[in-house]
């Protein structure tokens, strides 16, 4: 089984987790929550390098107060309750999005687990937050506008390289692997730039029930597909030969 570099995982399906026990929205997000606990160990253990999951998108703040309300709360007490693990496993946390979005106490524990871990050489765990794509794009080139006006730089200088290390995920990899659950087959505004040549796994499993057997079986799918970023196969296979010299 292959193991991606880079994982990037939408993790969709609480609400319907929820609904089909007839139970109340905020149970799904509970359950969802052990997911990302179990997620998180198996994909540390594996060997991920990075790890990024979409856990609360700029769109996610049109849904109702009190369901608002109790996923930052829920977001709080995950990371109080993993920073041990964070601590023992050397796992760095990120956050990608509009942070200043949060509120103040989810931001403080954002903040200090991010600060507290900054320095930790295993897997990276970013967490895209009031995240939506389209907006970091934005966010980036009115970064690079401003220094465009400010003399700071020309505009023959910015290449994809540059672009990139403007957005929210400035020196990290591109994801190799696109998760979602749920049965849903679209990319919802996330990470629009980074996945252009991501392998893309759709599940019908909701997120509350994709536990470790559904991740292996994802990784299998991936280690299945012939990535070839544009070139012919005899071209890959060429590259591959020299690799191994």
């Amino acid at each position: 089984m292959h193991i991606p570099r880079h994982l990037a995982i939408i993790m969709d399906g609480n609400g319907r987790w929820a609904e089909n026990r007839c139970l109340p929205r905020i149970a799904g997000h509970r359950q969802g929550v052990r997911t990302v606990r179990e997620i998180v160990q198996e994909c540390q253990r594996l060997g991920v390098d990075y790890l990024t999951l979409y856990a609360f998108s700029s769109e996610n703040w049109g849904r109702p107060d009190d369901e608002v309300s109790a996923l930052m709360e829920l977001l709080s007490i995950y990371l109080r309750e993993q920073f041990d693990l964070m601590l023992e496993k050397r796992i760095r946390l990120r956050v990608i999005g509009e942070i200043e979005r949060l509120p103040l106490p989810v931001r403080r524990v954002l903040e200090e687990t991010v600060a507290k871990t900054g320095d930790h050489d295993g897997m990276v765990l970013t967490l895209a937050l009031s995240y939506g794509a389209r907006n970091e794009i934005l966010r980036a080139s009115q970064r690079l506008a401003a220094r465009v006006a400010a003399g700071e730089l020309s505009p023959d200088a910015i290449d994809e390289e540059l672009f990139a290390g403007s957005l929210d995920t400035s020196g990290m990899p591109d994801p190799d692997l696109l998760i979602r659950t749920s049965g849903e087959m679209r990319i919802s505004n996330f990470l629009l730039w980074q996945i252009a040549y991501a392998e893309m796994v759709f599940t019908p499993v909701l997120w509350p029930d994709f536990g470790v057997e559904e991740l292996h079986w994802a990784l299998t799918e991936f280690t299945r597909r012939e990535r070839r970023f544009g070139l012919t196969r005899d071209q890959v296979d060429c590259r591959s030969g020299e690799k191994g010299h």
